[in-house]
């Protein structure tokens, strides 16, 4: 076989069922907005033409997306060379895109339902670099017996063997109880006004939006405005519940975390749409113990990642890719995140250094000021226009600030910092409480901030920045002299310059 020939058998196409799969999503899609459709133009040409109407959209539709990701099938193909990763595709304008295999971090797969029917996974092959789809090739879709080979060949090249004696293997597994946490987490809350808006909407399509107030008018008739906005509220809180425990099962089903020969992390999840993360361990630089104040107040926390690598693409940057271990009871959450570390203990677990009261009362101020002033707004308000803002405003106040006081309480009770072997650590937060534990050696510089406040109440803080994670994590309203040294001795040379020693008395 020539060289030319040779080469050419190295490239390898993606599955050519990617036109079935695509025809089949439009004509869900496709069969959803036909209902809506057809209604609204039966008005106008009657019931008989719309439908034909809508039919023919609906395949003219069907037909133009299958023939567009036919022709993407027939000029997209990949290669795996020795030193590089290539993807040309492309009809009238060619891409031609390549990584090179040193800079590979990361190789995710991810199925959605259809794909998992008929065997097939989509491979994200990324960098972690910040320049959107340029440091991620996409292989959508190939088979999935395909997509784990990319992973293991394109992960195992820096198969060196993590330090440590913890355990490969499995390190976690979906307990079903965990899923007492899903209503309690500020989902639920959000999916219930998502239901009660997706009522509204879909009844203004039907044309139905005024029957559907005056009928909910009826039903509370003879009720009180109180108890009309309690058994409402009370319902949306319902549906919240149950849209966020159908989240949960979708999200973490099959969840799994493994520690892969060779120093790699792997999440697998999912019920209807499976999600494979890979992390490689030299790229972690620490855990974050997250702790949301619903799922906080049960005890429980969950585990994120503070790695570099991971992808940051537009499709998964607003999920949960970098999370380690879902809502668990917070001592096993810290046993994961020792696990992960290769640590007998958890560094998130650590005795921290508590800050001072001038830290306390700065919060304490600011939710008094939160509180105050739409009350006062509203007070004034009332005064002026009618007296249901003044009963507004009293409620506010009357609630508004004793729950300003315990949270601004409780957030400067969950401020601390620490350092603990090889660990930095920082806290805080109160309605999101964070204990970060970063590696010392992932931090790049510190950043210190002291606002005229601060200055005259003697605190400040300290940033300390790293190329993992979220880039920059902060000891808020550190007392001066302790967070600088703080500072200096997690990162023993690197503020010093910038530090003078106040000789000792006499």
């Amino acid at each position: 076989m020539s060289s030319g020939a040779a080469a050419a058998a190295d490239w390898r196409r993606l599955d050519r069922r990617t036109v079935l799969v695509s025809a089949l999503v439009t004509a869900g899609v496709a069969a959803g907005a036909a209902v809506p459709t057809t209604l609204g133009l039966s008005g106008r040409i009657g019931l008989g033409p719309a439908v034909a109407w809508v039919l023919a959209g609906a395949a003219m539709l069907i037909g133009c997306t299958a023939a567009g990701d036919y022709v993407r099938w027939r000029r997209t193909r990949y290669r795996i060379g020795a030193e590089r990763v290539e993807v040309h595709t492309g009809l009238l304008l060619v891409k031609k895109r390549s990584l090179a295999r040193e800079r590979i971090r990361s190789v995710d797969l991810t199925a959605h339902l259809l794909q998992r029917v008929l065997g097939l996974v989509t491979v994200r092959i990324g960098t972690g670099e910040h320049s959107g789809n340029e440091s991620t090739l996409e292989l959508d879709p190939v088979l999935r017996c395909e997509g784990e080979r990319l992973r293991r060949e394109l992960l195992e090249r820096t198969a060196t063997g993590a330090p440590g004696t913890h355990r490969e293997g499995r390190l976690a597994t979906l307990d079903p109880r965990w899923i007492r946490y899903a209503p309690v987490s500020f989902v639920a809350p959000a999916l219930g006004g998502a239901a009660a808006g997706a009522v509204m909407q879909v009844s203004d399509w039907f044309g139905a939006q005024g029957q559907v107030i005056d009928w909910v008018g009826d039903r509370f008739r003879d009720t009180s405005l109180l108890a009309m906005i309690v058994i409402l509220a009370a319902a949306a809180a319902a549906a919240g519940v149950v849209g966020a425990l159908g989240l949960w099962v979708e999200m973490w089903w099959g969840y799994r975390l493994e520690r892969e020969p060779g120093g790699t992390l792997r999440i697998r999840r999912g019920l209807l749409t499976s999600r494979s993360v890979s992390i490689e361990e030299r790229r972690l630089r620490g855990v974050d113990l997250v702790e949301p104040l619903g799922i906080r107040l049960f005890g429980a926390a969950r585990v994120d990642a503070i790695t570099t690598g991971l992808a940051k693409d537009d499709e998964e940057q607003h999920g949960d890719h970098n999370t380690l271990l879902p809502a668990a009871p917070r001592s096993f959450a810290g046993m994961v995140a020792a696990d992960v570390l290769r640590e007998t203990t958890s560094p998130t677990g650590a005795p921290l250094t508590a800050h001072p009261l001038a830290a306390r009362g700065r919060r304490m101020r600011r939710a008094l000021w939160a509180v105050t002033v739409p009350v006062c707004v509203l007070a004034l308000l009332g005064a002026l226009l009618t007296p249901v803002l003044l009963w507004i405003a009293l409620g506010c106040a009357v609630v508004g600030l004793p729950l300003g006081v315990l949270l601004a309480r409780d957030a400067y009770r969950g401020l601390g910092h620490a350092v603990t072997g090889d660990y930095l650590v920082v806290r805080s937060g109160t309605v999101r409480r964070s204990t970060a534990a970063l590696e010392r050696a992932g931090v790049i510089g510190w950043t210190v901030r002291q606002t005229y406040l601060q200055r005259r109440s003697g605190v400040l803080n300290l940033t300390a920045t790293t190329a993992a994670g979220a880039g920059a994590y902060t000891a808020y309203d550190a007392e001066v002299s302790e967070g600088l040294g703080f500072a200096a001795e997690a990162v023993p040379g690197l503020l010093e310059p910038f530090l003078e020693r106040t000789p000792p008395a006499g």
